[in-house]
């Protein structure tokens, strides 16, 4: 490249531009062949145009359907159709006859590119060459990468962002603009209001956003702190045509979980660490929690709760769908599921019994699958460290044998919670949870005497004492009783005697490696035998 090009791609830029893109980067630094995967390919053509206005260039824009047409041609312009250029070597045989410096956006060009059209490939490599010494840039522009490997060292592969909280702010101040004066609609867009509705969006492109919120404005006859629950509707469709994740819909909240009163005192301090106020303290997005415990004492149960509480939506990852039968797949399946959870984030990613799905990788360090699991663990241990988009996990294991070391190093969780039998003062809790959530009068029952009698039952078995007395006075055509209950409870064996020295392992392992859930150790074991010495 000679330094007189350089100059004159310099001075024909303005002094007041901003900061440069990376597309912007590389058109200035003459590379020939950028691959931008995007499914906004609006949004590329239009940075491209704002880059062509400072560079003093032109644009054309190529698609099968239109051929090679100036950029902005609309659909219903027939008359600009280029009909000889839908075929992609006549497109880029013209592009090379064309000398004016411009810039060529192809859309969807990548099924032209595999390995069955050699031509197209030969065409490509050769325009890679003799492009360098113009003013001249193809823009390949795809949802999909698709990159033959001919091209590997010609072609540089950029990812467009999604839109930034400054684009939805312009798109949401421009819908404002439009319906404000309308008499049907209701605008009440506080600072607070406007600042959730900006974060709801981030995830959505600009053209989904904008559904979004003509969504919204049908539904709710408005603009509110309400348009929060349409718009994670919409990011629902996008978790649920991945495949992979599960979207949520959380109605449980803090007052639906008994007890755990450190645990929820820990999340109720983060849960201001998404607003913009945070984010200006210096405040950096909160990474996840890792709950070990006793099955049934509430860990899953606070994973949707705090969805709830955080007005974020809870996506739920089944590992196991991560495993397909092709070689490679698997891998490819875990990052595609890590990039659908960042592209609705702000979001709560939950990931249930996480110790059954990484069980292979210490049992037989992930011999047994060619290596598979290791794999997959692998890409996933790398993302909970390094991930810098606001998406919090919440991972829940009750075998703790089963973990992986690396799981529970320090940086991968913000921290380690164990969750132990609930304590006489939480079974009373959870008592009045399950009999207010039936509709019964708390006031009629004696809590203090089913808590006492309940010792060593963990959260679901006192639910289970509670629809077991249900079903046996309803059959008796009687009134739920406080005796009735009480028969429940000694009718029924815990998990805690059944599992007794299981449980106990466990709470050893807790000591000094994971913080209490609980405010007070749940061990009340009554009638134990007490060992001496003689």
């Amino acid at each position: 490249m000679s330094q007189n090009n350089i100059k004159n791609e310099k001075d024909s830029s303005s002094s007041t531009v901003p900061k440069q893109s990376e597309l912007e980067i590389l058109i200035r630094a003459r590379y020939p062949l950028v691959y931008v995967i995007s499914w906004e390919e609006q949004r590329v053509v239009n940075e491209a145009r704002r880059i062509a206005a400072r560079l003093n260039k032109k644009v054309f824009e190529w698609s099968v359907t239109m051929g090679l047409v100036p950029a902005g041609t609309s659909i219903q312009m027939q008359k600009q159709k280029d009909t000889a250029t839908q075929d992609p070597l006549v497109a880029l045989d013209t592009l090379i006859e064309n000398v004016e410096p411009a810039l060529y956006v192809f859309k969807d060009f990548h099924p032209f590119m595999k390995c069955t059209n050699m031509a197209v490939i030969r065409r490509l490599r050769e325009i890679s060459e003799s492009m360098k010494n113009t003013f001249k840039t193809i823009i390949i522009c795809s949802p999909l990468l698709e990159l033959p490997p001919e091209l590997e060292k010609d072609i540089t592969v950029i990812d467009y962002d999604l839109p930034a909280e400054r684009d939805m702010a312009i798109l949401l101040d421009r819908i404002v603009e439009q319906v404000k004066d309308n008499p049907k609609l209701n605008i009440n867009l506080t600072a607070e209001a406007r600042e959730q509705i900006i974060h709801a969006m981030l995830g959505l492109t600009l053209t989904e956003a904008e559904n979004v919120l003509a969504k919204t404005l049908v539904q709710n006859r408005g603009l509110g702190t309400d348009s929060v629950a349409v718009i994670h509707t919409e990011k629902k469709q996008i978790i649920r045509k991945s495949g992979l994740l599960e979207y949520y819909d959380a109605e449980e909240d803090m007052k639906a979980v008994g007890g755990l009163d450190i645990l929820k005192d820990w999340l109720l301090r983060r849960s201001v660490a998404f607003t913009d106020n945070a984010r200006r303290f210096g405040l950096p997005a909160p990474k996840g929690i890792l709950l070990l415990g006793v099955q049934g004492c509430g860990k899953s149960l606070m994973a949707k709760a705090v969805s709830n509480i955080w007005q974020l939506p809870l996506l739920r990852f089944d590992i196991g769908k991560v495993f397909g039968s092709l070689v490679g797949s698997s891998e490819e399946n875990i990052r595609r599921a890590i990039k659908v959870a960042e592209s609705v984030s702000p979001a709560i990613l939950w990931l249930d019994e996480i110790d059954k799905a990484f069980r292979g990788t210490r049992s037989s360090g992930g011999n047994t699958d060619g290596g598979t699991s290791s794999r997959v663990f692998g890409t996933f241990l790398t993302w909970l460290s390094e991930k810098t988009k606001p998406v919090f996990v919440v991972a829940t294991a009750n075998d703790v044998t089963s973990l992986p070391p690396e799981l529970l190093r320090k940086g991968r969780f913000d921290e380690i919670f164990f969750v132990d039998l609930p304590t006489s003062q939480e079974r009373k809790e959870i008592f009045n949870v399950h009999l207010s959530k039936r509709h019964f009068k708390t006031s009629e029952f004696d809590l203090e005497k089913l808590a006492a009698a309940a010792g060593g039952y963990s959260g679901a078995e006192i639910e289970q004492v509670v629809i077991s007395a249900m079903f046996d006075v309803f059959y008796e055509k009687q009134n739920l009783s406080t005796q009735m209950l009480y028969d429940s409870i000694i009718e029924t064996v815990p998990l805690s005697k059944t599992m007794g020295e299981d449980i106990e392992r466990l709470r050893e392992w807790a000591k000094g490696r994971a913080r209490q859930a609980n405010s007070a150790q749940a061990i009340e074991q009554q009638g134990q035998k007490r060992n001496i010495e003689l």
